[in-house]
């Protein structure tokens, strides 16, 4: 038996575009739990609903990218599941690796219908999932908030895509556009809401990127200290033309119990790397780092950075979002800012990126910035 398959628009009306919705939303929020955590895998959630409308199963990708949201979902739903409806914010995989096809298992429930907002690029899947959900008759719906769903697998998408990771670049700038303080002064610009922010978005990116000047003014650890999130830290890695990598630093000394990439050009390859792990290039720039990084199954690079290192990204267009904290004072600065220096000024940065989110953060204010053909490059994915 073949069933029919439907591709849902969001702007579906009435109660029962509404419900579909809302349920999308809830598995959508779901998948955001496991950003930074599964590995190569996508951030996938999925949320079960029974014949009566009652939501009784919910899930999301565990940690290192198994068991899947639907296995999850469907474990918590049990019996319940027969009959009725699953929204998943990715096409069910169709592969055996080390766990069964996730369309198998939705099969095997008895599910009348399954909603799922992106096709899965992948090529072991790509249409194959949705396939075998209509041969057992299930009825499937394609797209449904399938612009939310991009953004919360945006990394995933982007690297088997594309081949390279989605990049967020973190910036923390006073009024007047410097990232740093005078000497002598608290290296601190925005307050410690914004700086707890930012380790939790150090703790939903897999890997986090620095530069050799950054190494040597601000002496990082790039980890996540918030209580509970510590072994969700990225990992650290450095961009040093000369594999410059000092002993004493914080990074060094983690290197000893974690994993640290130095980065470095070919003849720095002979740096002391003080047990980090010694990635050298012919010629070092953010995007051989990044095809790299790739090739790692890194889906979520954070850049963390001084001016020098974000403008070459930038020049590269290899930076998809930008997190922008804005203190509400000027620090004692003179000459360009780092802002004008990165090409970031107010105007440069409305023609190339889009604001999707604008708050604040005690007395700093926050804004989300999207490039701007984001929406292209989801148009390519999506009907690819």
């Amino acid at each position: 038996m073949r069933s029919s398959s439907t591709k849902t628009s969001d702007t579906a009306s009435g109660d029962a575009g509404v419900k579909h919705r809302h349920f999308m939303d809830q598995a959508l929020r779901l998948g955001i739990r496991g950003q930074g955590a599964t590995g190569s895998n996508p951030a996938v959630g999925c949320v079960i609903v029974s014949a009566d409308g009652v939501v009784v199963g919910s899930g999301w990708t565990q940690s290192g990218g198994r068991p899947h949201a639907e296995t999850e979902a469907l474990d918590e739903a049990g019996s319940a599941a027969r009959d009725g409806t699953a929204y998943v914010t990715l096409e069910p995989c169709s592969h055996t690796g080390k766990t069964a096809p996730c369309a198998d298992a939705l099969v095997k429930a008895g599910l009348k219908s399954v909603f799922f907002a992106l096709l899965d690029p992948d090529p072991r899947v790509a249409g194959r999932g949705a396939e075998k959900l209509r041969q057992a008759g299930i009825k499937v719906h394609e797209g449904l908030m399938r612009d939310e769903a991009f953004r919360v697998n945006a990394g995933f998408l982007s690297r088997v895509s594309g081949g390279l990771p989605h990049v967020t670049l973190k910036l923390a700038v006073s009024k007047n556009g410097f990232m740093r303080t005078p000497d002598g002064e608290p290296p601190w610009i925005t307050g410690v809401l914004s700086r707890n922010i930012g380790h939790m978005l150090r703790a939903t990116h897999d890997a986090i990127v620095t530069g050799r000047g950054t190494l040597e003014t601000d002496d990082p650890s790039l980890d996540c200290r918030l209580p509970g999130l510590v072994d969700s830290s990225p990992l650290p890695v450095v961009m040093s033309r000369s594999g410059y990598f000092p002993v004493a630093s914080k990074l060094a000394q983690r290197a000893a119990t974690h994993t640290v990439v130095l980065a470095c050009e070919s003849e720095g390859a002979d740096a002391d790397a003080h047990d980090a792990e010694l990635c050298t290039f012919d010629n070092l720039s953010p995007q051989a780092v990044l095809e790299n990084l790739a090739a790692r199954g890194i889906n979520r690079v954070l850049l963390e950075c001084g001016p020098q290192l974000a403008a070459a990204f930038l020049e590269e267009a290899c930076v998809d979002d930008i997190a922008l904290f804005e203190a509400p004072h000027e620090v004692a600065m003179s000459g360009e800012s780092d802002i004008s220096r990165m090409g970031l000024a107010s105007a440069e940065l409305n023609r190339c990126f889009d604001c999707l989110d604008r708050k604040f953060f005690g007395t700093d204010r926050f804004s989300l910035w999207r490039r701007k053909d984001e929406k292209q490059r989801l148009a390519e994915i999506g009907e690819g």
